[in-house]
């Protein structure tokens, strides 16, 4: 005979009611939140230039172009103009940054020495003046902004308005100034065997990584910290094309 008191809790207080799981939902929405905030967050803080590059404005009036991450436009890095106090004459009309004008004129004394005639083309030019060479000969010329940057930097991204570029020429093959044709030179191959050791290099050889023309005649002053660290970007970009061991 079963014991009265074993059966005096009910069938269904015996039994553990199942507990009911809540939904995952909640949290994985919150989860997901924070996941986004936080990369948001990073986004904006080591890479503020990602979001910058797309609110900026377009830096030149008449053309559409934005610059990339490293800060180049159509190809150029950005240059500030040299103060008019930090200049002086190395030829009729042409100025340098005082560090490079003295480099530049034991430059062309020592090929003078060796029976090499090189002039000076071009040196400092304003942002203003560049502003006049990149629009309205790319206008004269029917030129897109990007085939005109290939050959001029657009203002306030070119080498020569920091006093520390120039153009060379030879001065006994004058048909051969601002061309291609410079690089068959004699003072072309004086240049390339000794402008280093005047702290001149040539910026812009042929397959650059800023993708501009090959210019020979093209040549910036890195003798100084202040030039140094004006072209360091530069530099650096050069760098990432060179083979190990060569940097």
């Amino acid at each position: 005979m079963l014991d009265q008191a074993s059966d005096d809790i009910p069938m269904a207080r015996r039994l553990e009611p199942l507990r009911r799981r809540g939904t995952p939902w909640p949290k994985l929405v919150v989860a997901l939140a924070v996941v986004m905030a936080v990369g948001s967050t990073a986004v904006l803080v080591w890479q503020p230039t990602v979001l910058l590059r797309f609110l900026a404005p377009v830096p030149l009036a008449g053309l559409a172009s934005r610059p990339g991450l490293d800060g180049r436009l159509l190809g150029h890095f950005p240059y500030p103009e040299a103060a008019a106090l930090d200049l002086v004459t190395v030829a009729p009309g042409l100025r340098l940054h005082r560090d490079a004008a003295d480099a530049l004129l034991q430059l062309l004394d020592a090929a003078r020495a060796d029976g090499i005639e090189i002039k000076v083309l071009s040196a400092f030019r304003s942002v203003a003046l560049q502003q006049q060479l990149f629009f309205d000969v790319k206008s004269s010329r029917n030129q897109s902004a990007q085939e005109r940057a290939r050959v001029s930097a657009p203002p306030g991204y070119s080498e020569h308005s920091t006093g520390f570029a120039v153009d060379l020429g030879d001065a006994r093959n004058p048909q051969t100034d601002l061309s291609g044709s410079f690089a068959q030179t004699s003072a072309f191959a004086w240049l390339t065997a000794n402008a280093a050791r005047f702290h001149f290099i040539l910026s812009f050889p042929p397959g650059n990584q800023q993708a501009v023309s090959y210019e020979p005649w093209h040549w910036r002053f890195e003798g100084s910290a202040a030039a140094l660290q004006q072209f360091e970007p530069a530099q650096r970009l050069a760098g990432q094309g060179r083979p190990r061991g060569l940097r």
